[in-house]
């Protein structure tokens, strides 16, 4: 297979970038599944030069959070921030699986939704604006770190044995698409990489954001066991909350002890 086909299917089912999806197929999202956290690798460089920017432009921290947060959201057209929202409302309805995913499909948000929005946003802006408080590169390695780990815990969501709550959608796509062991080879790849990156920042800073990695992935893997007891599967939906998750508890470990 072309890798080709599998970046064009990262890109185009993961951003709103102008991407266009050639192969629809098992062996298209297998392919793009893994490279999934090169999609969150350009998500996170496009939100840290918008934060840089706005601080060479003496905007301060506060704001360049807000935007590099903003960044993300708006490539993906919300996307996965839209999922959180969804899987929040299905698990607080506390209903039955088939209710709960009807609740999910509905366009309308509900409170569990508009809560769970505000403090994940919040905290993730809090975290950033720490972090560029403290210097640029921090905070943009930091960006970049948590835009690839998201997209990296997509990547172990589709492992076997993770199956799909419906038998449509980009749930059953790629639901059990990626074999464990390529999974794992590309976890290894990029937890190896965020250290490496982070490394410049100075001593402990590549052992930090390579805990930070681990955190957002355990977060996240232990999200998406929930889910799948609770609606007796994946959904497009909860790889967004997937997502989201792994952003947030891998900036909340990077906000400790960066002082």
């Amino acid at each position: 297979m072309n890798p080709m086909d599998g970046i064009r299917f990262a890109f185009g089912t993961l951003t709103a970038l102008p991407v266009r999806v050639t192969r629809w197929d098992r062996e298209a999202a297998r392919s793009g599944m893994l490279w999934a956290p090169l999609a969150g690798l350009v998500l996170g460089l496009c939100a840290a030069s918008v934060g840089g920017i706005l601080l060479l432009l003496d905007s301060g921290p506060l704001l360049a959070a807000v935007a590099t947060a903003a960044v993300p959201a708006a490539l993906t057209r919300g996307l996965h921030l839209d999922g959180l929202a969804d899987v929040a409302d299905g698990l607080g309805s506390a209903k039955p699986a088939e209710d709960a995913l009807r609740i999910m499909k509905q366009s309308d948000i509900g409170p569990f939704g508009v809560l769970t929005l505000v403090f994940v946003l919040l905290g993730q802006v809090a975290v950033l604006a720490e972090l560029y408080a403290a210097s640029w590169a921090r905070g943009a390695v930091a960006a970049v770190v948590a835009a690839a780990t998201a997209r990296l815990a997509l990547t172990l969501a589709c492992r076997p044995g993770v199956p799909p709550a419906r038998p449509d959608g980009l749930g059953a796509a790629v639901a059990g698409a990626v074999p464990l062991r390529a999974a794992a080879g590309v976890a290894v790849l990029v937890v190896a990489g965020c250290a490496a990156g982070a490394a410049l920042l100075g001593p402990g800073a590549a052992l930090h954001h390579a805990l930070a990695v681990t955190a957002g992935l355990l977060a996240s893997q232990l999200l998406l066991a929930h889910c799948v007891r609770r609606f007796g599967g994946v959904t497009g939906d909860v790889f967004g909350a997937v997502a989201e998750t792994a952003t947030t508890a891998a900036l909340v470990v990077l906000a400790l002890g960066a002082s």
